[in-house]
């Protein structure tokens, strides 16, 4: 089995979930850069917003500003998403880099009665933000394996860390990607796939506009991108993690025990 892992194979970028938020600037700042990007979404109407707002902005250094190809998907639709990564490579060529940020969140909320626990809403978050993954990754493997080559980066949070209040479903989903992502780095690299971890904290997104509480170090959608993308183009590292302030501090309550750590969730957030 191969000791380091291969840089980002040449391709372009195909970008799910790019219809805003972080999904949609980091396919600006791609195509700024003069790399082509596929962007899905159910909805394209934003990715062509993106199209047309890397064009105003310009080029980012001597590259002209690249097209961003439109492709609407539904990524829990599991055939929906082996035809898309087809046609992608058979219209725009082979994909080099799968930054797959597809994904939602909805609070699930327990009053004193007991109620708000919802079953349904787990079974969205996770058909959405693993499922839609997972579909992701069963189309690409076989095709960037065949090349040895191509990264997959899977867009975690870091509510993946540790259990947060009303987190319980998104939560869920994100470790579990943090831990998928953590197994395919080392299942993948013998077949030339470098397998990446994304997890934001904070960034300005219509998801986050819905929250109705404090959000530490709130990054604006394009400055996250730059991290996002900056961090993807270093060779041989595995997370990127940002903003650092704030992440690192998220990071550090990993290590508390839960008979300190309960508590200090509870008064920071009540």
């Amino acid at each position: 089995m191969p000791t380091e892992h291969p840089t980002r194979a040449a391709g372009l970028t195909w970008i799910t979930g790019a219809s805003s938020g972080l999904g949609q600037a980091a396919a600006i700042r791609y195509a700024r850069l003069g790399r082509m990007v596929a962007a899905s979404a159910r909805s394209v109407g934003g990715i062509d917003d993106a199209a047309r707002l890397a064009a105003e902005r310009g080029a980012l250094g001597e590259a002209a500003v690249a097209p961003i190809r439109a492709v609407g998907l539904d990524v829990t639709d599991r055939a929906a998403v082996g035809a898309a990564v087809a046609r992608i490579e058979d219209e725009c060529g082979p994909i080099g880099m799968a930054l797959l940020n597809a994904g939602t969140h909805e609070p699930v909320s327990v009053d004193e009665a007991g109620h708000g626990f919802d079953a349904a809403t787990f079974r969205r978050l996770i058909d959405i933000n693993v499922m839609g993954v997972v579909h992701a990754v069963e189309a690409l493997v076989p095709r960037m394996a065949a090349r040895r080559g191509g990264t997959i980066a899977i867009v975690s949070s870091v509510a993946g860390y540790r259990g947060l209040p009303t987190a319980s479903a998104y939560g869920l989903t994100k470790a579990g990607l943090i831990n998928m992502a953590e197994a395919l780095r080392i299942d993948l690299a013998r077949c030339g796939i470098d397998v990446r971890l994304v997890c934001p904290g904070f960034v300005r997104t219509p998801l986050t506009d819905r929250n109705n509480f404090r959000m530490p170090f709130l990054m604006d959608a394009d400055e996250a991108a730059k991290r996002l993308v900056d961090g993807l183009d270093r060779p041989g590292g595995f997370e990127v993690t940002f903003p650092r302030r704030f992440t690192w501090q998220i990071k550090l309550l990993r290590l508390l025990p839960y008979a300190l750590y309960f508590p200090l969730v509870r008064r920071s957030t009540t």
